[in-house]
């Protein structure tokens, strides 16, 4: 059987489970819609977790940033996995005893204002969007290459894949679609790296195998070959990096405090039972994160060996297929400058305008390149960071099924992460603004339909900008993980741990936090790019990391504010000592 007939059977064999779930465990009620009902066991908890976790930039893109950038991408590691067990240690278990159903809920309902809710709103859908676009793109370079459709279909294909299920099933349909999507994307993920290892270290088990030899009889390391391999064309070393000590904190910290901050994940928490519930779905959720993450090192790292290994001084008209391929969708091309028919991969950009290595896009706003050649640079060939783990069993000529089952497994993680992203801006509509703010007296029924038809329109929403993706859709990724370290993840932390904080300060924090991240991303990625570097960043923090400054500046604007203003009332402070206080433990004092 050819590869494309088995990516189709591995494709559409999963798509039909998906519905199958959907229609399964379809949503009668608007607790179900929200909170799959409050019921679910904390291991499948734990597993929709991670697949809401893992997106596309998880599954996709990680592997590509740590083939090409080495040590400086292991911030993205660092930062997204503490900033998991941030999230799990110090907030989840409250935020469910909270008990309520989604993240503004909390803050309306803590700082008793709608005006912090309706904030809190907005932060949200701005941070989800921004996550959305990426994935519904992802889902549409996807299908273009293995489904051999346009990306506007493959779009459009997914959007109504999602539609069934977060539409119809809610969260009660999203949490066991996302298992299922779980076991896809992971065994899709550790398949290929398992085949890679054993072929580069003769070690099956790639966390073992990438700090095992390589077995070309170099006696070399795999680190040590990437190294000698990298330098010897004029890189820097693999292991080791350009960016500042405060620059890799900052961003190491921001990718923490802004993913404990990310409402799309902490929403899982109030589908559990109870609040010990929510710690063992979170340890649980750990566990399965840690496959693909402690993976992913070694993916990239045999990723840049094989790559390096397949292009590098080859006659174009000899390079292997997957070159070939990927080149028809401008995600990889070769431009012979010095007329030999030699392909020679060197530093620098290939082209003018093409995405440089730390991910910038040009004015397009697209991964395809431009067709002026780069006269500054003797690199002749470009790749997209991102097609590094989709192509890896390509350029390693591993079975057809692997490939197949690649495909599934990247759909399946964009897929997921868009799912929960449509669910909590349709909750946030549909019962912060409607029924918390707005319209208090719509009825279950009419709460439930309005829930609905905004996850419909956030579903058009996300498909335009999939399909039609303004000039900055590359380049705003890092407004999510700063935004949300300078707005939600002090509220949110100050609302469990601060009796004292009082509504003025934590909207003039949100506020602040927001307003200053927002410019400071703002100027050096839209307004003026050429002066984003060092030379120009306050105390030579970047865009990326910028969202801890912000994050200092709610907490210092919010606690300012609340010693001068009136203290929360009474009730709000016995319901911040509840939330932190377990139950009984008055009774074990003698109180």
């Amino acid at each position: 059987m050819d590869t494309q007939t088995l990516i189709y059977i591995f494709v559409g064999g999963t798509f039909a489970l998906y519905i199958g779930i959907a229609l399964w465990s379809r949503a009668a009620s608007t607790k179900e819609f929200y909170v799959a009902g409050g019921g679910v066991h904390p291991v499948v908890n734990g597993m929709a977790t991670a697949a809401d976790w893992m997106s596309a930039a998880s599954f996709i893109s990680m592997a590509g940033l740590i083939a090409f950038s080495g040590y400086d991408a292991s911030v993205y590691l660092m930062g997204w996995t503490g900033g998991y067990v941030l999230l799990a240690l110090l907030l989840a278990p409250y935020l469910r005893k909270f008990g309520q159903f989604t993240v503004p809920d909390f803050i309306g309902t803590r700082y008793y204002s709608k005006t912090a809710r309706v904030v809190a709103v907005i932060c949200l859908i701005f941070i989800s969007f921004t996550y959305i676009a990426g994935q519904m793109r992802g889902v549409g370079i996807v299908f273009s290459r293995f489904l051999d459709v346009d990306i506007t279909l493959g779009v459009i294909i997914g959007m109504g894949i999602v539609f069934i299920y977060a539409v119809l099933g809610g969260m009660k349909g999203i949490t066991y679609t996302q298992v299922a999507q779980y076991c896809v994307l992971i065994f899709a993920y550790m398949v290929p790296a398992f085949f890679l290892s054993f072929m580069i270290t003769g070690t099956p088990i790639p966390q073992i195998g990438l700090g095992s030899q390589v077995n070309d009889g170099s006696g070399m390391f795999v680190l040590q070959r990437l190294d000698a391999v990298l330098t010897d064309l004029g890189f820097q070393a693999y292991t080791s990096g350009s960016k500042s000590m405060i620059d890799v904190f900052c961003i190491t910290l921001a990718l923490m405090v802004g993913t404990a901050g990310l409402p799309h994940v902490i929403v899982r928490f109030f589908t559990v039972p109870k609040a010990s519930d929510a710690r063992k779905s979170a340890g649980w959720a750990l566990v399965f994160i840690a496959l693909l993450y402690t993976t992913a090192p070694a993916v990239g790292a045999f990723a840049m060996l094989n790559f390096v290994d397949d292009v590098n001084e080859t006659q174009y008209s000899e390079v292997d297929d997957w070159f070939t391929k990927w080149e028809g969708y401008g995600l990889t091309a070769f431009q012979d400058k010095n007329g030999d028919g030699v392909m020679q991969y060197r530093p620098g950009d290939a082209f003018e305008g093409a995405p440089d290595y730390s991910g910038e896009t040009g004015p397009s706003g697209e991964r395809a390149l431009a067709n002026t050649p780069n006269p500054e640079s003797e690199n002749e060939v470009y790749v997209d960071k991102d097609i590094m783990v989709l192509a890896n069993p390509e350029i390693a000529n591993l079975p057809p099924w692997v490939i197949a089952l690649m495909a599934a497994g990247g759909l399946a993680a964009a897929l997921s992460t868009a799912a929960g992203l449509l669910l909590v801006i349709s909750s946030s509509v549909s019962h912060d603004l409607l029924k918390s703010t707005f319209a208090p007296g719509i009825s279950p029924k009419q709460e439930l339909l309005a829930a609905r038809l905004a996850a419909t329109a956030a579903i058009i929403v996300a498909g335009y900008l999939g399909i039609y993706p303004p000039g900055w859709v590359a380049q705003v990724v890092a407004f999510a993980f700063g935004l949300a370290a300078a707005s939600l993840f002090p509220a949110i932390f100050m609302g469990i741990f601060s009796k004292s904080m009082n509504k003025e300060g934590a909207i003039a924090g949100m506020v602040s936090g927001l307003v200053f991240t927002f410019v400071y991303i703002a100027y050096f990625k839209l307004v003026a790019p050429a002066a984003n570097s060092a030379d120009n960043w306050l105390l030579g923090i970047s865009p990326e990391g910028i969202g801890v400054i912000g994050m200092v500046i709610n907490f210092a604007i919010a606690i300012a504010v609340s010693r001068f203003t009136a203290s929360p009332p009474v009730e709000i402070r016995r319901l911040v000592d509840s939330i932190r206080v377990p139950r009984g433990a008055g009774d074990a004092q003698g109180h």
